[in-house]
């Protein structure tokens, strides 16, 4: 029996869903005003995010200048790339073969102290569950993964840097337009 070619073909939707979904990390583009009230350039950073309910949940570090950005002009975009080790990653630079990447645009909005500590909690989860099916993995998957990874950490480690105190954040949402 032979499947239908609909039911084998991965949508542009899903990719897009798997490509947000196994990351941490993305670059957040907002508009950058100077003194004048100019709105000529753009400011890009890394900064760390996790997904709920296909919304994109923002840490930016607290001195950064999307903070101030965004106060006078709450448009911005997120860009996410596959995610790739550091020497995968630069053998397909070299080859002009970058991985698929997604954009979104909307508002970026500052979220309340209480949906702060909302969205804090859904972080604590998302790592608690990702630590618990890394946990069930079988010592096959576990060691090869292991050593396969120098230098590398998974998704939830970097995740929990967020929680461990090391630097002060501010929590963002990306309206998507």
């Amino acid at each position: 029996m032979m499947r239908s070619k609909k039911a084998t073909i991965v949508t542009f939707a899903e990719r897009c869903k798997n490509i947000l979904a196994s990351n941490w990390q993305g670059c957040l583009n907002t508009i950058q005003a100077d003194a004048k009230g100019s709105k000529e350039s753009i400011y890009t950073s890394k900064v760390k995010y996790i997904i709920k309910k296909g919304k994109p949940y923002i840490w930016v570090p607290e001195k950064d200048l999307h903070n101030v950005n965004t106060i006078i002009d709450e448009r911005g975009s997120f860009a996410v790339t596959s995610p790739f080790p550091g020497s995968l990653a630069n053998i397909l630079k070299s080859m002009e073969k970058l991985p698929a990447r997604v954009a979104l645009i909307g508002d970026v909005i500052r979220l309340s102290d209480t949906k702060v500590q909302s969205a804090t909690e859904i972080l604590r989860e998302t790592i608690f569950s990702e630590q618990k099916a890394i946990s069930e993995w079988s010592y096959s998957v576990s060691s090869i993964l292991s050593s396969s990874n120098h230098g590398c950490k998974f998704r939830n480690e970097n995740l929990q840097e967020l929680l461990d105190g090391g630097a002060e954040y501010v929590v963002y949402k990306l309206d998507i337009r």
